[in-house]
């Protein structure tokens, strides 16, 4: 009863915030004077850090393995991924679960949690500085400080490396069935890349949300615009949950409330595989839902949801 309590109780805070446009930050550093930030929705616990087991042949930036609760969790030592030579002690570890695995980050200390608006919430290109692979985007605090959000499945890749995308049969030649997907994270857009194209599809994307709105209005503009039907430009719409300016929960209500849209199913492509946030997914519209880096099960998801 109490878990079910619980459940219900993280059900209604995260659909407060889904549709709203905002997310909850975890700040925390590394041993500078930067400030570093991970979605609230892929941290299930934060505590002190516990004694590490080092084994053999564990991969660069992994310090070690811990038990928790009777479950042995690789701990990933963020400083040493981000390439930040220190010797300051690390205090703390961030447990995660997301993209089908759970692992502890080692970090310095925590900061607090904060709330911030994803149209605040900026790829680094946007504001004039340089793409580091392992962040994702950068937002302000109130107080002017500038938070780094990782890209924490690029890093999780990086170190228990990328699955593989399979041979796939190849879809009916004569229908095209184009997709349109959004999502931040250059591996994502990588692998959906590599999925789409073993499978033939031709393809569109975006990089965050508020980018995809502005590309998906125009496709439907064009549409009216040749006497055409839209879905001979975008027949599946992929979009992922967290994503700067305007994330997936907007977006698709956004799609979903254009009428130039019907028909066109939009499946939500996310790390975030959770019984909660799949409820908000369907709050908003989503017609399916898909967990990240499984290659064969976004294959699988894609031809399913195409008109035959």
């Amino acid at each position: 009863m109490d878990n079910d309590y619980r459940l219900m109780n993280m059900i209604d805070e995260k659909a407060r915030l889904a549709g709203s446009n905002k997310m909850e930050l975890l700040l925390f550093s590394l041993g500078s004077t930067e400030v570093f930030g991970i979605n609230v929705f892929k941290v299930r616990e934060v505590c002190e850090t516990l004694p590490i087991t080092r084994t053999p042949n564990m991969p660069a930036g992994v310090e070690g393995i811990i038990s928790l609760r009777g479950s042995i969790l690789p701990v990933i030592d963020l400083a040493c991924c981000l390439r930040m030579d220190n010797d300051q002690p690390k205090t703390k570890l961030i447990i995660t679960e997301f993209s089908s695995h759970t692992q502890a980050f080692l970090v310095e200390d925590v900061d607090r949690i904060v709330r911030v608006d994803w149209e605040q919430v900026k790829s680094p290109q946007s504001i004039g500085q340089s793409q580091s692979a392992m962040i994702t985007a950068l937002t302000e605090l109130a107080e002017g400080k500038l938070v780094s959000i990782l890209d924490v499945e690029q890093i999780l890749a990086e170190v228990i490396g990328e699955s593989d995308v399979p041979e796939m049969e190849n879809l009916r030649s004569d229908h095209p069935h184009p997709v349109f997907f959004a999502d931040d994270s250059n591996m994502a857009r990588k692998k959906i890349t590599e999925v789409l194209d073993r499978l033939h599809l031709p393809h569109q994307s975006a990089t965050n949300g508020r980018e995809a709105w502005e590309k998906l209005k125009t496709i439907a503009s064009r549409a009216e615009q040749e006497h055409r039907d839209i879905k001979e430009i975008v027949s599946l719409i992929l979009v992922d949950a967290e994503m700067p300016e305007m994330d997936g929960y907007v977006l698709t209500r956004h799609i979903k409330e254009d009428p130039r849209f019907k028909g066109i199913p939009v499946v939500m492509h996310s790390s975030l595989s959770s019984v909660a946030n799949k409820k908000l997914g369907q709050q908003v519209g989503v017609d399916a839902y898909v967990g990240k880096f499984h290659p064969e099960d976004l294959a699988g998801m894609v031809t399913s949801m195409l008109p035959a």
